[in-house]
């Protein structure tokens, strides 16, 4: 029986990282064996990627070259993690998929929604997620957040300070991008307002997830 994708979007520093291994643990004590991954990188491959995407001396990488290196770290993901776990009935939970692509190079660089989906397309085929966590915050906060989080790390900490520079006129396409995602999607994307404390936001998304993809029939797939 195949698994379940979840993704996890938003904005850097709404916490959909920190919730995403949240929900993990949830759904292990539940007996569910689950794969956590994170984009762009998941694999040797695709970290070594990671690094020239993110890395602040990159500064002038093309943004349509930027969007081919996220789309190739995305193959590599499927091909070693994403498809062999979902086809052995795993369940996967992965920090960011297309929809970020969409949102930060489509809406955030203006390159457009279609040139997205027709690479999704050709690399990525049908996969998509059965349900997408989108983790909405306001510009400010996220981006200001994410920003002491780069300025508090260590020589030993990669550099990934490069979209943390950008103005807030692009963070504010990029939310803009994702919100029309959850228009357009309703199904399959769900808005999650992240301003609340963690232990707030929490139970709604294991709530959420058990609503959508478990039994709720099932007495004992009710989360507490």
């Amino acid at each position: 029986m195949r698994g379940k994708f979840i993704t996890f979007e938003g904005l850097d520093g709404c916490g959909k990282s920190t919730q995403l291994e949240k929900l993990a643990a949830v759904l292990r004590v539940r007996g569910i064996d689950v794969v956590t991954t994170r984009e762009p990188g998941g694999t040797i491959i695709g970290e070594r990627i990671r690094a020239v995407l993110l890395d602040s001396r990159t500064a002038g990488l093309d943004p349509h070259a930027e969007m081919a290196l996220m789309f190739a770290a995305r193959a590599q993901l499927i091909a070693e993690v994403i498809a062999p776990a979902l086809e052995a009935g795993r369940w996967v939970l992965c920090d960011r998929f297309t929809d970020s692509t969409e949102a930060y190079q489509g809406g955030g660089r203006q390159l457009g929604s279609d040139a997205v989906l027709q690479l999704h397309r050709v690399l990525c085929g049908r996969l998509w997620p059965d349900l997408t966590i989108l983790m909405d915050s306001d510009v400010s906060s996220s981006v200001g957040r994410a920003r002491r989080r780069n300025l508090a790390a260590t020589e030993e900490t990669p550099d990934e300070n490069r979209f943390e520079k950008e103005s807030y006129a692009f963070f504010t396409r990029v939310r803009n991008g994702f919100l029309e995602l959850a228009k357009r999607e309703p199904q399959r994307v769900v808005l999650v307002d992240a301003r609340p404390k963690l232990e707030v936001v929490h139970p709604q998304i294991v709530r959420l997830v058990f609503e959508r993809l478990i039994d709720t029939g099932d007495k004992k797939a009710t989360p507490a």
